[in-house]
């Protein structure tokens, strides 16, 4: 049966989808995580994923009841295919077309695929995921365009109306600190650095005032980025 204040939040583990499951636990009722396991680089996202759920749990009492199963998904095939920098022990680098090595063709696409699957059967047609435009990387399959047409697919291939919900589309990394610090105040803000992984290269030795990484792949670079001019606005 199809719950309308359900939703699933496509959850890596990340600054962006930790801070977009704290949006969907601020608006419904019941919120599912479902994390894919496509052989990445970085695989230490998907042990950060769980210490994240376990401590929103223990620190946010009003939202821990609301927060749902957890789903983890096997894509390795697509790691299989991938010879990117996020698939191989590979330099990061600009690739012919301007896109950055770290680009997995198809990746987000088959990640809302698998997702609209298993919200049909759990009976969740609200669809969350941290992609953005405005801070990023340039992947094509993160831009709104996308997923607009991604949710008209979707829609018509599966008789359904699912709903594909963006919160971070148009925030910086900037935005989105503050954005979580809205929902879930200074608590938020050091559960996603001391929890939260975005660094490529899986780096968890080295400690920032951000979280840990590398400091120096694009991911971090953003991140702390975003965490400077964030901290500046305080």
């Amino acid at each position: 049966m199809q719950d309308g204040k359900a939703a699933l939040v496509l959850f890596s583990g990340g600054q962006d989808s930790a801070t977009c499951l704290a949006w969907a636990l601020e608006r419904y009722r019941r919120v599912e995580t479902v994390g894919f396991q496509y052989g990445q680089r970085h695989a230490v996202e998907m042990q950060c994923r769980q210490h994240l759920r376990e401590e929103l749990i223990a620190g946010f009492p009003g939202w821990s009841a609301r927060l749902g199963d957890d789903h983890v998904i096997d894509l390795s095939g697509l790691g299989c295919l991938s010879e990117t920098a996020m698939t191989r022990d590979v330099a990061i680098h600009l690739g012919d077309k301007g896109l950055p090595n770290t680009f997995v063709p198809g990746r987000n696409l088959l990640f809302f695929t698998y997702a609209a699957a298993l919200g049909w059967r759990r009976g969740i047609r609200h669809l969350i995921a941290g992609v953005c435009e405005t801070d990023y990387s340039g992947y094509p399959d993160c831009r709104d365009d996308t997923v607009k047409a991604m949710q008209v697919a979707l829609n018509l291939g599966m008789d359904e109306r699912f709903v594909l919900h963006t919160p971070l589309m148009w925030l910086d990394k900037a935005e989105t600190w503050a954005l979580a610090d809205r929902l879930g105040g200074d608590a938020m803000i050091q559960l996603i650095v001391e929890h939260s992984h975005t660094c490529y290269l899986g780096e968890r030795g080295q400690r920032h005032d951000w979280g840990y990484g590398c400091g120096h792949c694009p991911a971090c670079v953003l991140r702390a980025d975003g965490w400077r001019r964030y901290r500046s606005d305080q």
